[in-house]
């Protein structure tokens, strides 16, 4: 396994991280344990979870699983989105994300978390508000470190400068959606996270399994696939994303390896990425996509895949999740 740096921090985290979205959701309960004890065996230290992952199960899970090994890891939660409707149900207030820190941790069975991070910007509330109260989590040892998710370039570095006006604790990290075929961050979020020293964490790094070749223009979605399970994922299927994913299945091919362990090689080999996020709901999910840290592309294959996925680089995000 490789280790990077998150960011300029000192914390050290696993190029490949494990997403647990799918648990208590896709995957049940023994199942998603048995996942993050092989994540845990393969060198994966990078778990990530947030407080509305299947109704908040995916942080109980998670506390089960690492009863007598909460050490071994690096655990991510976040906080901001949804949790139910009226007042102080959402957002980056200070009332709102000391009451979800300590129900995180009542899940996740620990007394600290390493990276905490806001979910997404939220523009009701003072940034200011947000980051003291972040610093005070700190400064009681109940959370490590701090990261952004889901901000525009403008935003984080709105919050850096507050954080650096203020001395108060600072995002080491920043997750988007980044994908070959999501590469908006390219534009300014990633040269934003070069000179700041930011780690970017990449979610959907298989832009919801389009860049595992699993699906076709001319062919019904897989049984058990997310576009067969959701229909709201069908708005993600475009022409131009199927071609892209044919494209990365027939380079993939011509190298003798999978369209995914392709794809996530790309991803980790991205200046500013520290960790790139991957979900599964089986084991073995996991143990193929494994394999793409073995793998290093050439000068030739990188033009390639820079070529296919080049229209990805503006437009719309595949993924951006706001407060309504």
């Amino acid at each position: 396994m490789r280790y990077n740096r998150l960011g300029n921090s000192g914390l050290q985290v696993s190029a490949l991280g494990l997403g647990t979205n799918a648990f208590g959701k896709r995957a049940d309960q023994e199942t998603s344990i048995t996942i993050i004890h092989a994540a845990m065996e393969h060198g994966i230290n990078f778990i990530d979870t947030a407080n509305i992952y299947a109704g908040s199960e995916s942080e109980r899970i998670i506390g089960l699983a690492l009863e007598g090994r909460r050490q071994e890891v690096v655990l991510a939660t976040k906080a901001g989105l949804p949790r139910h409707d009226g007042p102080g149900g959402s957002g980056s207030s200070r009332r709102h994300l000391m009451q979800e820190l300590e129900g995180s941790l009542r899940r996740l069975k620990t007394d600290y978390v390493d990276l905490y991070q806001i979910h997404t910007f939220d523009p009701y509330t003072p940034l200011e508000e947000t980051l003291r109260t972040l610093d005070d989590m700190v400064s009681s040892g109940k959370v490590r470190y701090i990261g952004a998710s889901n901000y525009a370039a403008w935003e984080l570095m709105k919050a850096l400068g507050i954080s650096e006006l203020r001395q108060l604790s600072r995002y080491c990290s920043i997750q988007c959606s980044y994908s070959l075929a999501d590469r908006t961050p390219e534009q300014e979020l990633l040269p934003l996270c070069l000179d700041q020293g930011v780690g970017i964490i990449p979610y959907f790094p298989l832009a919801g399994g389009i860049l595992t070749g699993k699906y076709s223009a001319d062919d019904p979605a897989p049984a058990g696939s997310r576009a067969d399970k959701d229909p709201h994922f069908g708005r993600f299927l475009s022409k131009e994303r199927l071609l892209l994913g044919a494209e990365v299945s027939r380079i993939a091919a011509e190298q003798g390896v999978s369209p995914s362990m392709l794809s996530l090689a790309w991803l980790m080999d991205r200046p500013a990425v520290s960790t790139v996020i991957v979900g599964a709901s089986q084991t073995e999910q996991l143990l193929h996509n494994a394999q793409s840290l073995a793998l290093t592309l050439d000068e030739a294959t990188l033009g390639q895949l820079d070529e296919a996925s080049q229209q990805f680089r503006s437009g719309e995000p595949f993924a951006f999740y706001r407060l309504p």
